[in-house]
């Protein structure tokens, strides 16, 4: 007899999300406070910002599926995610923690290497746990409305952790006029860092591993792996499109300040505000729109809704420019939910193929593949505001320069619409060539619980 996919009650889904909450706290406020923490208030030079950057980037790409690989042939009795879940969660707490006590004083080399060091460390760390949360979700339901639940919980704590990151820092750090002491930021950042790894810690208290994937499968090595994983026409589709959708994400949230002071010239919150706010409703929405086109289908819809709200701003006056983001923000809830449940989708088909469980080396692999993605925006947005002859603050004495030329204002909605806009179309058109749609990926479903009823047979064949 076939199992049932299994299924889980609303409180597990509500402890799965918490997680979220503890990644994206840490991770928003790393992201939003570090290069202003290091260059502006510690006045570490832009030479070794760089250097330090270029060398985080070479680690944090290589590291994904170094570790996607280890956690996939981890067998131990706790299981092979739980375990460094669970016992990394103090160490991002302590290297989060490092990260803001860098030596005032010391002088620019010891700041840099302070810098470079822990967040080498952070990085480690936040990769292991980032990494293995993603990886139980195709492992601990079989059932694609209930990884499709279990995402929307971890998306919505997720993007609640996001803004408490922009929030925070601006609450605790050193502005002009008040108290230029950093205890008060280094005392919040303690509180956030010990609050992130307790809710961390707290899911791995809930969730449980299947631990046929542990005890029954057999490890394979890693030239097996790559080439199972390379070989995998759903796995190399879904990165593709994958990169399209980071690169928007990265272009339009690096680009939003341009666009606000220059372009709208309105508050850059009330955009912000634009952005999440439809994206926090679209999160629950996409349930609605994977009934009705399935998974792949409904990730294709939003990744057109996104699409077609940046295009617009090329074409409609600046006023409309809030309801464009606000039209993008809501088909964003697409890929920021759908993605990881159609690499669950992937991870089923290749366990057909390989006989294992090997989620950890498919985000592995597609962190290596997409991060480039957001070196590409990094690149893009000073080019092409060079290119429409922006003015800079430094061009113009120090001072913002509002009355930019039409040239340069051009120049910030191709970063801010065009550009991401042809990635999102470019995401949905790709998404085509995805093969597990329909009867194919029915007939995988069925045989994944076959194999899986099969293992739990096994399981208790060995325990007797």
């Amino acid at each position: 007899m076939i199992n049932k996919p299994i299924t889980h009650g609303r409180s597990y889904k509500f402890v799965w999300g918490i997680a979220a909450l503890g990644t994206s706290l840490i991770s928003g406020i790393f992201g939003a406070l570090l290069p202003i923490f290091y260059q502006d208030y510690l006045g570490l030079s832009a030479r070794w910002i760089a250097v330090a950057s270029i060398v985080y980037a070479i680690w944090n790409a290589f590291n994904d599926p170094l570790f996607g690989y280890i956690t996939d042939n981890t067998r131990s009795k706790m299981g092979r995610r739980i375990p460094y879940m669970r016992f990394t969660a103090p160490f991002l707490a302590l290297t989060f923690i490092l990260v803001w006590f860098a030596p005032a004083q010391a002088g620019q080399t010891a700041i840099f290497w302070w810098m470079l060091i822990s967040m080498l460390l952070y990085d480690t760390c936040y990769t292991i746990i980032g990494l293995v949360y993603s990886s139980l979700l195709p492992e601990i339901t079989e059932s694609d409305s209930e990884r499709n639940d279990l995402q929307i919980s971890s998306a919505l704590f997720g993007l609640f952790g996001m803004l408490l990151g922009f929030i925070i820092p601006d609450l605790f750090r050193p502005k002009a006029g008040g108290d230029p002491s950093f205890l008060p930021l280094q005392t919040a950042m303690i509180v956030v860092g010990i609050v992130g790894a307790l809710l961390i810690i707290a899911t791995t208290l809930k969730v449980k591993e299947r631990p046929e994937f542990t005890q029954v499968d057999k490890p394979i090595g890693i030239k097996e792996s790559l080439r199972f994983t390379f070989s995998s026409k759903s796995f190399l589709v879904l990165v593709a499109a994958n990169f399209m959708s980071i690169l928007m994400s990265s272009l339009v949230t690096g680009s939003v300040f341009y666009l606000a002071d220059y372009v709208v010239k309105m508050n850059t919150m009330i955009l912000l505000a634009c952005i999440f706010i439809p994206l926090i409703i679209g999160v629950p929405f996409t349930k609605l729109f994977t009934k009705r086109f399935g998974v792949v289908g409904g990730h294709q819809v939003m990744l057109l809704i996104a699409s077609a709200g940046l295009l617009s701003m090329m074409v409609l006056p600046n006023s409309f420019i809030p309801v464009c983001l606000a039209l993008a923000g809501f088909g964003l809830a697409g890929p920021q939910t759908l993605t990881n449940v159609l690499f669950a989708q992937v991870a089923d088909e290749d366990e057909t193929r390989s006989g294992v469980r090997r989620e950890g080396s498919f985000f592995g692999i597609n962190a290596l593949l997409t991060k480039p993605a957001q070196s590409l925006a990094i690149a893009l947005s000073p080019f092409i505001l060079e290119a429409t002859s922006f003015v800079t603050r430094e061009q113009n004495q120090g001072q913002i320069f509002l009355n930019q030329p039409e040239s340069a204002l051009f120049g910030i909605k191709i970063i801010t619409g065009l550009i991401p806009g042809i990635a999102m179309l470019l995401g949905a058109i790709i998404l085509i060539w995805y093969p597990l749609r329909g009867d194919t990926l029915k007939n995988i479903q069925t045989k994944v619980l076959e194999m899986h009823t099969s293992k739990h047979n096994q399981l208790l064949e060995q325990e007797k």
